[in-house]
């Protein structure tokens, strides 16, 4: 070696090393010998294949004889065991001098990055455990639910409606029966969006936004005629898109159950709901004349899990969170402007 490459060589933090066609060092510059913890006597006297982790033998064995045929190597990972037996994992470029019969190489140590790879795996792989667990869950209790509602919807059809002569009392039993069959075709929709997203996640379809809307205020009826709510909507514009009904089922439950709750005193409440498209854009906005947000106090917190900014009692702070989850996980967009006393107005910009 050049006395004018010696410091390049001796000082370089990456590992450098030279090694001939016969597969031995033949100069190893500190860096490699501090990094693996052998005197540089041991690391010449041995081939290089002793000090390569026992799995990585082949493979890099192949790609030698690559190099001896003149083909340079980029971007090749293999394991060294150090001479404390840890491993530690390489980045080589390396390149042949064929009329020299040497190899110059570079290492960079990647034990650190693969560590943090090897971390991320272990965490996605029980994330996806948990995942797992919970959509049993999910679909198990769902399941579940069935049995006592169909006893429920059968006991009110067992109720002679002509013994029943107080008017409140027979429109009562009438509104549970509606309740209970729509809960009940809510959790069948449910079971069947588990089975279908087992088969492929992100399957989308054809919305009809009526359709759906429909659908969720059959189930919600006694809520919305018992708190006095009057809902326009006109799809007349956008009448469907192209995302998941169960999604959009969720949406407009949530929606429209946060409106009944959050009503102002002694005023019904009135929402509007318009779809809308304009240059490729698809929106639905929907509006209310509720109790409304103070928008400075948010901070960013609206769609965050587990906020109560009401104060009510059965308040989950769960709904509004997935509302924004199922928007922006089919790559849409949610916003909100709303004011004290002045209702409030969500936006949805669906993915083109």
């Amino acid at each position: 070696m050049t006395p004018l490459l010696e410091p390049f060589f001796n000082q370089s933090m990456d590992c450098l090393c030279i090694a001939d066609y016969n597969g031995y060092f033949v100069n190893i510059n500190p860096a490699f010998i501090s990094l693996l913890g052998y005197t540089e006597e041991e690391l010449n006297s041995k081939l290089i294949s002793d000090f390569i982790y026992h799995e990585d033998k082949e493979r890099t064995a192949s790609y030698r004889k690559r190099l001896m045929s003149n083909v340079p190597l980029v971007n090749f990972e293999n394991r060294y065991v150090s001479k404390s037996g840890s491993i530690v994992w390489f980045h080589w470029t390396a390149i042949p001098l064929e009329n020299e019969q040497l190899i110059y190489a570079i290492a960079k140590d990647i034990t650190h990055t693969k560590e943090l790879e090897k971390e991320r795996i272990s965490h996605l792989n029980q994330l996806s455990k948990v995942n797992k667990k919970l959509k049993q869950q999910n679909y198990s209790t769902s399941h579940d639910l069935r049995s006592p509602l169909n006893n429920l919807i059968s006991l009110v059809s067992l109720i002679d409606m002509t013994k029943i002569h107080d008017a409140d009392t027979s429109e009562i039993l009438s509104l549970i029966k509606l309740s209970a069959e729509g809960l009940k075709n809510t959790m069948n929709s449910y079971i069947d969006s588990f089975k279908e997203e087992d088969v492929h996640d992100t399957a989308l379809e054809e919305v009809d936004l009526k359709i759906v809307f429909d659908k969720v205020k059959s189930s919600i009826g006694a809520l919305i005629q018992r708190a006095g709510t009057e809902i326009n909507v006109d799809f007349s514009t956008m009448e469907t898109i192209h995302f998941k009904s169960i999604y959009m089922e969720s949406i407009f439950l949530n929606l429209i159950t946060n409106s009944i709750k959050y009503a102002k005193p002694s005023v019904p409440p009135l929402i509007k709901i318009t779809s809308s498209q304009e240059n490729g854009e698809k929106k639905l906005t929907y509006t209310d004349n509720g109790r409304g947000f103070d928008m400075n106090k948010m901070d960013g917190r609206i769609f965050k899990l587990n906020q109560e900014f009401q104060g009510k009692e059965d308040s989950a702070g769960v709904g509004l969170y997935l509302v924004h989850e199922q928007v922006t996980s089919l790559g849409g967009r949610i916003t909100l402007d709303s004011e004290i006393n002045q209702g409030s107005t969500f936006t949805i910009l669906f993915k083109p």
